[in-house]
Parts: C-alpha cells; structure tokens; sequence
C-alpha cells in the first residue's frame, strides 16, 4: 500500500481528545532485528481499540533510547508519536486492556452461542414458556455488561488520575473527563451493525401499543412483545461481538455447532441411538407423509426442522466447494465435507416438500452466483453427499424411520464413508491435469449421482401427490381467508396470535390450523403493514451487507426468506436469531476485511529529540491553564463558547437518556418475563394437583396474581370459586380475550346454572360464532340450554322456560344443517366435524319444553354432559 507520512509532536488519543501523556512503560516484545531496523507487529500497537489491530509491519530507523520520542510518519493515522520512558517499555496498560479485551470476547461468544444453542434445545423457541428462560439470560448478560463498561470507564479515569499525580502536573478538572465519556459512547454507537437492532426493537413496540391500546388476545401480544424484546438482545449483543477482534471465528464456531447440534440429534434419533421424544412425527395419511413418518428432530417439526437444516446444508456447501477448488490434503479435504452428508440426509428425511423447493432454488442461486471457474467445484461437493444422503434415506424410509440400532449404525456409517470417499476421488480426478479424461470422468460422476439421487428423493413426492392434494388445498383456502381478515386492519393489524385466536370464526371449511403457514400473512395480520414494511427494510439492508460482504451466506437467508413465505418458521425464535447471526456474521466479516487493509499501511517511526516533546507538553500545559483562566473570569468567555457549553450538554443529556431507555426496556423485560416465569410455574404445578382440592386452587391463585392475561388460568382458577365470582372473574377476562369461545362457554354454564336461560343463550350463541365447526363446543351448549329450560321451569318461570327452549331448538337446527353440508359438500373435513352422538337428544327434548309440554326427565339425556 502506498506509504503516507506525517510528523506529529504530541501523543493524542485515537478519536482525537485529549493530549495523551501516558508514558509506555513496558519493552515491547515479538520484535524482529534485520540490517539495523526493527519491526513491529501491529497487533501490540493498539492504542484504546482492540478491534483496529492488525497484522502490519512498523519499521523503526532507531532503536528505543530513554527519554527518546518517535514520530510516525503517517498522514492518516492522528495518533501521533509514541513514547517511551527511561526503560524505553511500553506502558503495561496496552497488554493489559488486550488481555482483557480478549477475554470479554471470549465471555461475550460464550453467551451468544448457549443463547443460541438454548434456542435449538428449547423447541425452536416457539412456545412462550420456553422464552422465559432465555430471555433472562439475556437480558442479565446485557445489565452484567453495562455494569462492566461503567466500571471499566471508571477504572480508566482512576488510572489517568494517578498517572498525571505521579508526573506531579495539575489534576484535571471533571470536565476533562468528558471527553472520556464521549469518546466511549461513540464507540459503542459506531460499531458496525450496532443500529440494527432497531429494527426487532421497532416491532416490539408495535406489539406492545397493541397490548396497550387492546387487541384480540393481550396475552398474545405481550408474549410477541417479549420474543422481540429477546430478538433485540440478541441483536445487539451479536452486534458487539462482530465488532471485536475475531468475531467472524466466534460467529462461525457458533453456527457449526448449532448446526451440528440439529443435524446428529436427528439422525442419531432416527437410528435408535438418541431418545428424543417427538423428534418423529408418525402419521397413517400418505398425504403427510409416504414413509409414515417424518423426522422433526429438536423442533418437533419436520418443515421446519427441514428449512433450518436446508439453511446449515448449503452453507457447508459452499464452504466445501471452496475448499476443492484447489488442491488441498486429503485430512482437509475431509474435514471441508464432514458435514454435509448428514445435514443433507436429514434434509430428505424431514420429507418437507417446501423445504427442498426452498433449498433448491437457493442452491440454483448460488450456482448462478458464483465464478464460472468455480461452479464445478461446487457440483463436485454436492454429488457424492447427495447420493449417499438419497440411498440412506430410501433405506431409513423402509423401516419407518425406526430400524435396528445397528443396522441403522451401519447404514449411516457406510453412507458417511462413501461419501467422503466419493467426493474425494472426484476430486483427485479432477485436479489431476493428465490429460482431458480425469475431468470428463468426474463430470460423468456428477451426472450420474445427481440423477441417482433425484430419482431417490422425487420417489416420496411423487408417492405423496398420488395420495392426493388435500393439503395443499386446505392451505390455499387457509390464506385466502387470512386475507380478508387482514383487510380488515391493513395497516397497524389485530394484535399477536391473530390468527390463532380468530381463525374458527372465519375459516371457510373445517381444516386445522392454528397456524397461517406463511410468514408475511402472520406478520400483516399481526402487525399489519407497518410490520410488513419493518421487516422487509430489516430483511433487504441484511441481504445487502451479505451480498457485498459475505456472498456463501446468501443461500441460508434466501432459504429463510422462500421457505417463510410457505410455512410458519418465523413463529419459531430460532429462525429469527439464525438470520441476525448471519448477519452480525457478513458484518464481522467486513470489519475484519476493513482491518486487514488499514493493517496494510507501512508506518516508519522515526527519532526526535526529546526537547519537543517537552515543548508539547509545555503548549499543552499552557492551554490548560487558558481554561483555567476562562473558568475564573466567566466573562472572558466568548459567545460561542455558550454554544459549545450547551451543545455538550444537550449531548449528556442525550447519552443519558439513551441509557434510561435502555434499562428501562431491559429492566422492565425482566420484570415481565419474571412474572409470567412465575405464573407458569404456578400453573403447571396446579395442573399436577387433583380437581378441585384446595392446594390447585392455591397454586392457580398464585398464578393468577402473577399473570391476569392468561384465559386457561382464568378458565381453571373459575371453576373452583362460587357462581358468582367465577362469573366475576371470566368477565374481567374478557376485556383481556375477548375472542376466546371457551370464556363464553363457561359464562353459558353459569348463567344455565342460575336458571338464567336466555343469557346462557346469548353467551352459547357468541360462543358458536366464534368457533362453529367445533361439534362438542354445539353439543355442550344444547345440554346447558336444556338444564336452563329445566330449571327456569321447576321454578314456575314458563313462559321463560319456553323461551329458552325455542332458543335452544334454534341453535340445534343450525348445528343440524351446518353438519349436513360438511357431509354433503366433499370438503376436507380436518377437525372431524359431525353431530354429535346425544345432540339430536337434547335437539328432541327442547322441543318438548318449547311446545308447552312437561319437562323430560330422562337420566341418561339431561344428566350426562358431554
């Protein structure tokens, strides 16, 4: 690189402060003596900034002398010259902060990375009670931070204090030290990426005014409101850890052990050797599954499970292939494709059609993306794999994915051999260079084992497409009508769990669904468009940085982004922190390509007399005392030092207020979090108690106290008080669900039991509207219309009774017809909707008290409920 010089007299800080008058102290070790010149390595020239160190060289045309000052010649770096003592060492300051500096990384990788892995464990993070925990861990790695940076800040000014008494100079004023702050709080903001955790902190706030200002279910929102306050931790902590010195090597380690962790959890579940419940979803519908079973590993989910392991698999690929565009040993070469049969292996067994669709298009991207010289390598790394993966999958197939734990071994282990094996004889062949037929050999190779494991994998599509497209179908009718729900709330959306909460009101048919399965119609419903576009900034200003600064991770977050657009991936937290660690990820990788060229400036040092440094420190003592003089006679001050005055506050009072918010959103996350830790904790344990005793109405109690937003524990907590305050209590609920049929199915009973028929009948009604195709919900409410008829008329109240009962016949007659169309009507009938067994009993005897006649007593009818 071009060399630049630069004379500077005084020692100042890297941003620019303060004089520097801190003499090096210590000798500076690893130098190299060549022909009278020494050089430095960079790596101990840090001055303040761990991150800027590199690996240049420094030449020195002298050696240290005390009481010697050296000047570098460099026009671009304003740190100055540098000092040295009688000793001439450098100050043992500078090891010290690289020591410490390297073991805050390290503290920080080792948080990220159990954050991550707590993820994999936990179920993808999809359900609420599975956050808690990782969200305080979190959070309490952000506050032991911010305590540790005070700390060091205070530290640093105990250091400087004590340094300038032994010079025997005149203590600094506290304003002084403000330069100090500004300077630290700069760093913090310029780190790279560091703004970026706005964009998960911007859709928190979307939830939380949500469940501030009412939504269709509060408890939704504010558990939505905390999985992005956790996204936002994790944003930033990764932030901080890109910017410091290895960053992209902590990133990567994290990634192949997360990575690793789904992949061998799956495939060893699989084989019999590691006992993980629900990692195999077994079903007899070949429309989910050919086989009968599909692998869902640590997720619980196969699509899911299969996009996360697609995201791993192409990554590995990538890698690989670069690692066999040229000739490397064969230990390497291993090691570069160890991965990638498996990951791929487990991909097939998800036996999710969106995920390899995804993983598909992504890897034609990739194809496209890269240097014609190097598309070959990366088909040489994914044939040999692939094929293996294919024949290994066919083989787990046959047994339902539950062979013999060592047949299953050995099949794995003959596949993993082959596979390496495979890959490494194309590789030979192909950078052999003999002669012209090596190469066609290995394009041969390709050929044949990308068609060997097409037609392998295709198998269980095709075998599920003749089973039929049910699925699909129901999917189609699911985002259809999630899109007139959202038209009904475009911009600012319903609230968290929209859809979970609404869907049985507005569903066309009877599928199931608790789920939208795709992503951006969850986000609108949720959130509206104003998620939508937060999101989509978030996703592209990603892809951007990756783009131009990491282009192999390109094909993990296309994945993320195809594969979330069909299913419903991005209710699992882990998706969401995979796709900020693959960014925090590119932005190490730039910071460490940015270092490496500032590394690349030659630097000379060379020797000046010791007189001008005292002259520098003379002008530096003198411009003090100016300050001094200024402070005594406030009116000497000019006009515009008022403006600077109040510019430096407005500053401090800008940092302030940035650190209030900051332990306010952290602070009052762990509040939350703690509260509704405490109330599940409470429940599960109410749940383990008998019905009814009076240690689970203790337990629900608590529960209740530490979370009043939850409707099972409302629901649960109520039937275990008297009528009137259970029916208290479900009406207070109510304001926080009001689209939860169970409450006004519960509110029915009461008001059935207090002989109350027609306002059990507007409940029961409600309640229908809400959920329609769920046939027990029907049946129940026409036996509580029944006792409430029945009650109404023991106690003289006919005319009431006959009501209620016409009431009743109305809601059967309705119930009746609604069955006989999902019989007739050839619909997918997923919730299993029908008449229920005793409902044309209760639809009879309603009939008899609405015609006048007297009550049925009949115990096997109006005592039994269903």
């Amino acid at each position: 690189m071009k060399n630049r010089t630069m004379d500077k007299g005084v020692v100042r800080d890297r941003r620019g402060y303060a004089a520097n008058e801190v003499i090096v102290k210590q000798a500076f070790e690893r130098s190299h003596h060549a022909n009278g010149t020494e050089s430095v390595d960079n790596k101990d020239l840090c001055n303040g900034d761990i991150r800027d160190s590199g690996d240049s060289t420094y030449n020195r045309e002298h050696t240290y002398n005390k009481r010697d000052t050296y000047k570098k010649d460099d026009k671009n770096n304003p740190n100055g010259a540098i000092q040295t003592d009688a000793s001439g060492s450098f100050s043992w300051t500078l090891r010290s902060e690289r020591i410490l500096g390297s073991g805050c990384t390290v503290g920080l990788a080792i948080v990220i990375i159990v954050l991550l892995l707590a993820g994999c464990l936990s179920r993808g993070l999809y359900y609420s009670a599975d956050l808690y925990p990782v969200i305080l861990i979190a959070a309490g790695s952000i506050l032991i931070m911010i305590v540790l940076f005070l700390v060091g800040i205070r530290l640093e000014k105990e250091q400087e204090q004590e340094q300038e008494q032994g010079r025997k100079q005149v203590p600094l004023s506290p304003v002084h030290w403000l330069g100090n702050n500004e300077r630290m709080g700069w760093r913090m903001i310029r780190i790279q990426g560091i703004l970026r955790v706005l964009w998960p902190l911007g859709m928190m706030t979307c939830f939380g005014v949500h469940a501030w200002a009412g939504s269709v279910s509060k408890q939704g929102s504010m558990d939505e409101m905390l999985r992005w306050s956790l996204l936002g931790m994790f944003t930033l902590l990764t932030a901080i850890l890109a910017a410091r010195t290895n960053g992209a090597r902590w990133l990567a380690c994290g990634w192949q052990m997360a990575g690793g962790l789904l992949v061998l959890s799956g495939i060893l579940a699989v084989c019999g050797i590691l006992p993980l419940p629900f990692g195999v979803m077994r079903t007899a519908d070949p429309e989910i599954s050919s086989a009968g079973a599909r692998l869902g590993g640590l997720l619980q989910y196969p699509n899911a499970y299969g996009a996360v392991v697609g995201m791993y698999a192409l990554e590995r690929l990538i890698a690989a292939a670069r690692v066999i565009a040229r000739p490397v040993p064969a230990g390497r070469l291993i090691a570069a494709m160890l991965p990638l049969m498996p990951a791929q292996a487990a991909l097939l067994l998800s036996e999710s059609r969106g995920a390899w669709l995804a993983t598909g298009c992504a890897a034609v991207a990739a194809f496209a993306l890269q240097r014609r010289g190097a598309r070959l390598p990366l088909l040489l790394a994914m044939a040999a794999p692939l094929a293996c993966a294919a024949w290994l999958y066919r083989q787990l197939a046959a047994a339902q994915l539950a062979p013999a734990p060592v047949p299953g071994l050995l099949a794995l282990a003959g596949a993993w051999a082959a596979a390496l094996l495979g890959t490494l004889l194309l590789c030979r062949l192909w950078h052999s260079g003999a002669a012209k037929a090596p190469r066609a050999a290995a394009l041969t190779a390709i050929v044949l084992a990308g068609a060997a494991a097409a037609l392998m994998a295709v198998a269980s599509t095709a075998d599920r497409l003749a089973a039929g497209v049910g699925t699909g179908v129901s999917r189609l009718e699911m985002w259809r009508d999630a899109l007139q729900l959202w038209t009904e709330a475009a911009w600012l959306g319903h609230g968290g769990d929209t859809w979970r909460n609404m869907f049985r009101a507005i569903q066309s048919s009877p599928y199931v669904g608790g789920e939208v399965h795709n992503g951006l119609l969850d986000l609108a419903l949720d959130t509206g468009m104003i998620g939508i576009l937060l999101v989509a900034g978030w996703f592209l200003l990603t892809l951007r940085s990756i783009f131009h600064f990491a282009p192999q991770l390109m094909p993990s977050v296309l994945i993320f982004g195809l594969h979330g657009a069909m299913d419903f991936d991005w209710s699992f937290t882990l998706f969401w922190m995979l796709f900020i660690w693959l960014g925090a990820w590119a932005t190490a990788l730039k910071t460490e390509t940015e270092g490496v060229q500032r590394s690349g400036v030659t630097v000379k040092y060379t020797h000046v007399r010791s007189k001008s440094g005292s002259k520098l420190r003379s002008k530096s003592r003198s411009l003090f005392l100016r300050y001094l003089s200024t402070q005594s006679h406030p009116s000497a001050v000019p006009m515009r030092s008022f403006f600077h005055i109040f510019q430096r506050v407005t500053a401090r009072l800008i940092r302030v207020s940035t650190v209030m918010i900051i332990l306010f959103w952290i602070g009052g996350t762990v509040w939350l979090t703690s509260r509704y830790a405490v109330a599940e904790v409470q429940y599960r344990q109410a749940m383990s108690e008998p019905d009814g005793t009076p240690a689970q109405k203790v337990h629900l109690m608590a529960a209740l106290q530490s979370n009043q937003n939850r409707s099972d524990i409302v629901i649960s907590l109520a039937r275990t008080l008297p009528g009137r305050e259970a029916e208290s209590l479900l009406l207070n609920s109510l304001s926080h669900s009001p689209m939860h049929p169970q409450i006004y199915i519960e509110l029915g009973r009461l008001a059935a039991q207090f002989g109350e028929g027609q306002q059990a009948g507007e409940y029961f009604e409600q309640a229908i509207a809400l959920n329609r195709y769920d046939g027990n919900g029907q049946s129940v409410a026409l036996y509580w219309m029944e006792q409430a008829a029945r009650r109404e008329w023991k106690a003289g109240f006919t005319d009431r009774a006959r009501q209620t009962a016409v009431a009743g016949v109305q809601m059967y007659e309705r119930y009746q017809l609604l069955a006989e169309e999902v019989e007739a009507g050839n619909v997918r009938n997923d919730r299993r909707f029908v008449l229920e067994e005793h409902a044309p009993g209760y639809g009879e005897n309603l009939r008899r008290l609405a015609s006048g006649s007297s009550p049925p007593f009949t115990l096997e009818l109006t005592k039994r409920s269903p």
